[in-house]
């Protein structure tokens, strides 16, 4: 790590224990001049303990002293080998709390319009896992209904020299591997604005979601090879046979009198 860790309080504590210049605790902990001489004349960081940084081994005795006898001097931090490597990122991006519901249409606009994106470039642009991912490419995830695909630029998500830093890697890999972009997938490498402006999809209500693809009847090439059945006022009204019960009739004393 280039800068050490509570820098406002190991700054606190080599102004009130040492006679360095502003500007050498300014340059080693990572603060302006005045922000330190603020420090000195009580403005800034009121009521913050003064955090030691010998005895927290991030600076030595010897680098003080030498710091002490010429003022053009540069602190540096002591070699920590827990510490290598630590400032590399490791995991998917850090998303505030604030923008976390932004993620799905985030998401979505990327598997829209950038479909060459693997999950991983995905995760690692907005900060999201790949089951999410996987879940809104299926569309079963759980708010898929109530999602509309939004820019990760306008969101804040990331910056638009990543996503295109992003795109270009995933179509070079394409190419590599002997792919071809299509037309159509082309027509969806569109801008910020452009995508902003565009309508959004049409919503399928929740009450008949799952059905897009049930039918009730016939498809068109059945009806086609099916004969048409012609119908009549004959046929539709033909009485059914055996009527003789209709003309005659017997009273209720047996003689069966013809009516």
């Amino acid at each position: 790590m280039n800068k050490p860790i509570m820098a406002k309080a190991t700054a606190v504590w080599l102004v009130d224990n040492t006679t360095l210049s502003f500007k050498q605790i300014g340059d080693f902990c990572g603060l302006h001049e005045l922000e330190v001489q603020g420090i000195a004349d009580g403005d800034v960081a009121q009521g913050v303990k003064g955090f030691d940084p010998i005895v927290n081994n991030q600076l030595t005795q010897e680098e003080i002293d030498k710091g002490e006898a010429n003022p053009a001097y540069v602190l540096k931090l002591k070699f920590n080998a827990a510490a290598v490597g630590e400032e590399k990122r490791r995991g998917p991006r850090y998303t505030p709390l604030s923008k976390r519901q932004d993620r799905p249409a985030s998401i979505l606009w990327l598997v829209k319009f950038h479909p060459e994106l693997s999950d991983g470039q995905i995760s690692k642009l907005v900060g999201t896992t790949k089951p999410t991912i996987q879940a809104i490419r299926e569309r079963s995830h759980w708010n898929i209904n109530n999602i509309q695909p939004i820019d990760p630029v306008a969101l804040g998500l990331c910056k638009q020299s990543e996503l295109d830093a992003a795109v270009q890697k995933a179509n070079a890999k394409k190419a590599r591997e002997g792919g071809v972009m299509s037309d159509d997938e082309r027509m969806k490498l569109v801008s910020t604005e452009t995508s902003l402006a565009m309508d959004p999809e049409p919503r399928m209500p929740s009450a008949i979601s799952g059905l897009e693809t049930f039918t009730l009847g016939t498809t068109e090439e059945e009806d086609e090879d099916k004969p048409q059945r012609q119908y009549d006022a004959e046929s539709l009204f033909n009485l059914p046979a055996g009527g003789d019960d209709d003309d005659e009739d017997e009273d209720d004393d047996g003689r069966g009198r013809r009516r």
